[in-house]
């Protein structure tokens, strides 16, 4: 024993060294992390009304951005073994984009083949690969739609009430669709504008397009036509927020096509006349259709146009009467005299002193101190007969107390 403290026997010590063994330590840890999913999920079980804390919301779009980011990748292998094979009996990916250049004549496009087959040119050794990664990938996007949808869709869902996840529904629905009829009408007049375009100028020369420039081409009017499409979508949703009414473009369609028209000359990519009228057109017809719910979901509302805004300025304003001669009915009365202001009297009587006069040499004032029948005390104020007595305060009172 040392130090007074009784010896411990070798089996405590033995157990002492086997409770704090690195097994039976991961064990615990083991038990404490299941203990704390297990209350994880019976919190998530316990909140009826979705409510998260800061974290959990970062820890859940973590988790959505990996799933959608999986499912791109997973897509964009799918569009690049579709680009070159026929999955299902459907077309490869890469003949169903080159269709509208095909469609050319064979007299207004370069064949590089003995058999007369359509190819595209490529002048570059990485151009083809390049050109194929980018077409599935732009495949993937398209693939894996739904469910990079439906994780941006599960992520907004809870802090939705009912009726906005029903317009939430009709919205992306409305927007899809809108997209795939616009990259729709874009492949379908691309076949138009290539024509017209190669065709200037074909006595003296013969297109050969590269795989590169033609995609970007076809590509960028794909995209550019199915974004244009959304543009009625965005005016609807304006006015169901409140923020465009009816009545604020009413006036004004011939400007708004105009603009419509401006805007699809500068956004064709080929600067043909053919993409930019048809893209107008569409793009008017569907605003056109959107101005028509618009008023009609403002006349359902009861935001209607006032009655008076109908009236031109003239007919606003009223008639007008001739101007009338001065002094006549409603005319300016004649000045009248101005009364004099009636005296001030609250028991002094003012008067006014006589200016002093400077007669050096005469006598000393009598009675200096009395007071006389008129005594006057030097300061303007006269008192007279027995007034000094009534009007004098007592106890030394000052007078004004009762002004003041």
């Amino acid at each position: 024993m040392a130090n007074g403290m009784p010896p411990q026997s070798s089996g405590s010590v033995a157990y002492n060294a086997g409770s704090n063994s690195p097994a039976k330590a991961k064990k615990r840890g083991a038990l404490n992390r299941l203990k704390q999913s297990q209350a994880k999920r019976q919190a998530k079980k316990a909140n009826t009304t979705g409510e998260m804390t800061l974290v959990e919301h970062l820890q859940e779009l973590r988790q959505r951005i990996i799933v959608s980011l999986a499912a791109l990748v997973v897509g964009t292998i799918l569009g690049f073994i579709w680009y070159q094979s026929s999955p299902f009996g459907l077309a490869p990916l890469g003949e169903i984009l080159r269709g509208p250049y095909c469609a050319l004549p064979e007299e207004q496009r370069a064949v590089f083949t003995q058999d007369g087959e359509c190819r595209l040119l490529a002048t570059q050794p990485f151009e083809m690969f390049i050109l194929r990664l980018k077409v599935g990938a732009l495949a993937g996007v398209v693939l894996s739609s739904p469910i990079w949808l439906y994780q941006i869709w599960g992520y907004i869902t809870p802090g939705l009430h009912k009726n906005e996840k029903r317009g939430t529904v009709v919205f992306v629905t409305l927007a899809v669709t809108l997209f795939v009829a616009g990259a729709l009408l874009a492949y379908y007049i691309v076949a138009f504008g290539l024509e017209f375009l190669i065709s200037m100028g074909d006595e003296f020369q013969i297109t050969a397009l590269t795989g590169n420039e033609y995609y970007n081409f076809l590509l960028a009017l794909l995209v550019i036509f199915g974004v244009s499409f959304e543009v009625p979508l965005i005016l609807v949703m304006l006015n169901i927020v409140g923020i465009l009414e009816y009545r604020h473009v009413k006036d004004k369609r011939r400007i708004i096509i105009v603009g419509i028209m401006i805007f699809a000359a500068f956004m064709t990519p080929g600067g043909d006349p053919i993409s930019m009228v048809i893209l107008a057109s569409a793009i008017a017809v569907l605003v056109e259709l959107a101005f028509q719910f618009c008023r009609y979901n403002d006349k359902r509302r009861g935001r209607e146009r006032p009655e008076w805004l109908e009236l031109d300025d003239e007919e606003s304003s009223g008639p007008i009467g001739p101007a009338s001669a001065i002094g006549a009915e409603g005319g300016v009365a004649p000045a009248g005299p101005i009364e004099p202001a009636a005296p001030i009297n609250n028991g002094f009587s003012y008067q006014q002193q006589p200016p002093a006069q400077h007669n050096f040499g005469a006598q000393p004032p009598q009675n200096p101190q009395g007071y006389g029948p008129n005594h006057s005390q030097g300061n303007g104020v006269t008192t007279h007969p027995g007034q000094g007595q009534q009007n004098r305060p007592s106890n030394g009172a000052n007078p004004f107390d009762d002004v003041l």
